[in-house]
């Protein structure tokens, strides 16, 4: 990015993949002048200050909130609450209040109700990440080429949302627009839902008295491997996941149990018709995806490509 920055003050609050590599990004492309870093560990507070994350870094969350004109919450979603109502009296007047949660609807109704006037508050998702934590995990361009989707409010100020906007497309992101209800139903289905069977597929595996753990270790150059991967992500932030988007996961989850159900009944009755068009159909998801830009079509899904980072996480 070319010209002044869009924000003088950033404020992170919550330093893991997310708010690390929002730092690096803002720093590297000169979208902030200052970066204001706040976590509740003081490890981890520490852990920014020697990887240089930020210009100011505080324990206090409210303290770390003064003077900033954007000020992101980078927590798990069931402790936006307790956050907004930590630094809601220090919220400069002005300022854009958003947040990384993979969950909107539960976020604007923790947050809302303690967001001061004049404070502009726009919830936001950037659907990006890693099944890494912590902020040595974050990398500048996790959220290229990534969708970041917005859920503004009715009457939300359309020159902050705009600036918000330009914001996160400077950071590498397609963003787009939506209502919270039907944010949390579209993650439900594509991110949510995944990530709770990857966690029990490989919870399964590893109860079955007839499978050792080392035969799991041994074979998983098979498919197990990908679930892995999902069931490795942050399980604080996907236990409040679960708990914040209830009725959708819920949803999605018996919508899942029924189309198994149909896969049951097909295998058990031999209707190899029924299996060859279901796999010829979602054989084509995939085509569709690498088409969207969302995923590589490189051999062993580019795993052979030293470094690269391997996206997991909403």
């Amino acid at each position: 990015m070319t010209g002044a920055p869009l924000f003088n003050r950033m404020a992170l609050i919550g330093i893991g993949l997310i708010g690390s590599s929002l730092a690096q990004v803002a720093r590297q492309r000169g979208l902030v002048n200052e970066i204001s870093i706040s976590t509740r560990s003081p490890a981890t507070l520490q852990r920014a200050e020697e990887l240089g994350l930020g210009d100011y870094y505080a324990l206090d969350a409210a303290a770390a909130v003064e003077d900033a004109d954007l000020v992101i919450l980078c927590v798990p979603v069931g402790a936006n609450e307790a956050v907004a109502k930590w630094i809601a009296p220090s919220l400069k007047k002005g300022a854009i209040l958003s947040d990384a949660g993979s969950t909107k609807e539960s976020v604007v109704e923790q947050v809302s109700p303690h967001v001061p006037d004049g404070v502009h508050f726009i919830p936001g998702h950037p659907i990006a990440g890693t099944e890494h934590s912590g902020p040595d995990a974050g990398f500048s361009t996790l959220f290229d080429q990534r969708w970041c989707i917005l859920t503004p409010p009715d009457d939300v100020d359309q020159e902050a949302l705009q600036k918000l906007k330009t914001f996160w497309e400077s950071c590498g992101s397609d963003v787009d627009l939506m209502e919270p209800k039907h944010h949390d139903l579209v993650l439900a289905i594509v991110s949510h839902l995944p990530h709770l069977i990857a966690y029990n597929i490989v919870g399964t595996a590893d109860d079955l008295a007839t499978v050792t753990k080392s035969q799991v270790i041994k074979y998983s150059a098979s498919g197990f491997r990908d679930f892995t991967r999902l069931a490795a992500s942050d399980p604080t932030m996907w236990r409040d996941v679960c708990l914040n988007n209830k009725e959708a996961i819920l949803e999605m989850l018996a919508r899942f149990s029924e189309d198994l159900s149909a896969m049951q009944r097909a295998i058990r009755w031999g209707d190899g018709q029924m299996l060859f068009d279901l796999f010829t159909r979602t054989r084509s998801i995939r085509r569709s995806i690498i088409e969207a830009g969302q995923e590589t079509d490189a051999p062993d899904f580019g795993r052979h490509v030293a470094g690269s980072p391997v996206s997991s996480n909403d």
